[in-house]
């Protein structure tokens, strides 16, 4: 089957083209996807323009019941998804599963947003006028989603654009189409209304982001992924200025302060930095270790790293996955070169497996560098791979200066005992998003986004639902 999602129908591409979905772990090909192109894109524009007016105005009581029926069913079909993420996303089946968890979170989390999308009266100056604010939807959105979380990233933006009662055009990764369609399977089986969920697939993703981008029919553009991708969107977007939200890059640092509990440190940094093979935009990139504790704490990461199994994500006991792709796996081998070449040791890992089962496969091993220093590209920029670099550092104000001295700011995490330091720390760091002692500080409660090149908007929270509506101020006269 495999096909396009639109006004509530399951169709072939205009071209009736289809192209392969690969599995990262061995290089075979999984399955075949309809390949969409501008004209399917424009046919899901047009059935999500068509379906805005009665969207809404459609209850949100109603809005609220099949965002919940929805999260429930994606947990029904928990281990059919998870298993379908991981053949083509490559991370490991515990993770998969802990994924499609999230994803229904946010359907849950979102069926109660929708009905508090509140206004306000405001107070008038004269007795013969009546103020008042509303929320209305923003209209049809186009959701342009990635690989590392395929399933997730189309939830935390197709849940609180259908909450606030705006119909969607969701273009995911051509590398995870899959779970996309599994995804659609839930919508059209909970119930949509023609038009509200529409999915294009495709291979090459121009065509279609273009014509997301340029068409007015579609008023805002959510999108995850490179910030040179999220420019470049942005850009396009002004002439009509059309809403964005734009959730791109990171080089989170992880600071560790010597009042910090080494061992649960070390243990938070592996979920952290370890989770998807090192490929998620809020991973630690760079380590910052005070001096002082710097040898304990490289030691004792590279032995806990040094258990930790590669292997195909669909076996029980696999822990690390594979890259998503060649172009990705070449990109860890040259940012581990270059450290090594600029004076950075490898305390484990550094290279592909030399396990022979692993041979077709994207796999690096789990790396721990030290003596990494400020000139290095793993340094500079976001290496999306299993490798942890350590930088030692003296003190607060040093460490600091380093951790924000970069374009981006999502994420940042530290480590300490000491309450005041938390506060300071935290407080100081350039990042939208701060986890103290906390490696998963990410809820679809609480909202999600970057500062500097790191993106604009947030997703998740109250705030989340808010990146979907328009205010408009009504003023009676009453006389």
């Amino acid at each position: 089957m495999n096909k396009l999602y639109m006004n509530g129908k399951w169709i072939e591409s205009a071209s009736g083209r289809r192209f392969d979905v690969l599995n990262p772990a061995s290089g075979e090909v999984i399955g075949q996807v309809a390949d969409g192109n501008a004209k399917d894109t424009q046919k899901a524009i047009q059935a999500a323009h068509d379906a805005c007016e009665s969207w809404a105005h459609t209850l949100p009581k109603d809005r609220t019941q099949l965002l919940s029926d929805t999260a429930r069913a994606i947990l029904v079909n928990r281990e059919h998804l998870a298993r379908v993420l991981t053949q083509e996303n490559g991370k490991p089946m515990h993770e998969a599963s802990s994924e499609i968890a999230y994803a229904a979170d946010f359907f849950t989390w979102f069926s109660e947003e929708a009905k508090r999308v509140y206004g306000r009266t405001v107070p008038s100056n004269v007795p013969d006028r009546r103020r008042m604010v509303i929320k209305q939807p923003v209209g049809p959105v186009g959701a342009i989603t990635p690989w590392n979380f395929p399933l997730a990233m189309i939830a935390r933006k197709v849940a609180p654009a259908l909450a606030a009662g705006c119909p969607v055009v969701v273009k995911p990764a051509e590398q995870t189409p899959l779970s996309a369609i599994e995804l659609f399977r839930v919508f059209h089986d909970s119930g949509f209304p023609r038009g509200t969920v529409n999915l294009i697939t495709c291979s090459d993703p121009v065509k279609v982001g273009n014509e997301l981008l340029h068409d007015e029919r579609i008023r805002k553009i959510t999108f995850t992924g490179s910030a040179e991708v999220g420019k470049f969107i942005m850009k396009e977007c002004a002439d009509q200025l059309k809403r964005v939200s734009l959730e791109l890059g990171g080089n989170a640092p992880v600071i560790v302060f010597n009042d910090a509990n080494i061992e649960k440190a070390v243990q938070k940094v592996v979920a952290s930095k370890f989770r998807c093979a090192g490929q998620t935009c809020i991973c630690p990139n760079r380590i910052f270790v005070q001096r002082d504790i710097a040898g304990t704490f490289s030691e004792t990461l590279a032995q806990t790293v040094k258990t930790l199994r590669v292997g195909d994500g669909i076996k029980s006991d696999t822990q690390i996955g594979p890259l998503i792709d060649k172009q990705g796996l070449e990109k860890v081998k040259t940012h581990v070169a270059d450290a090594v070449s600029r004076g950075a040791r490898c305390l484990i890992g550094g290279n592909t497996p030399a396990d022979q089962a692993l041979r077709n496969g994207f796999f690096f091993e789990p790396t721990v560098l030290v003596n990494v220093t400020t000139v290095m590209k793993i340094f500079n920029e976001e290496t999306f791979g299993p490798v942890a670099p350590i930088i030692a550092f003296g003190t607060e104000k040093e460490v600091l200066e380093m951790a924000n001295s970069t374009p981006y700011g999502l994420s940042g995490y530290v480590y300490t005992n000491d309450l005041g330091r938390a506060f300071r720390v935290s407080e100081r760091l350039e990042c939208g998003i701060v986890g103290v002692n906390d490696e998963r500080p990410s809820v679809p409660e609480c909202p999600f986004g970057g500062l500097k090149q790191s993106g604009i908007g947030r997703e998740g929270g109250s705030e989340g639902i808010e990146e979907f509506t328009e205010t408009k101020y009504i003023s009676f006269g009453i006389d």
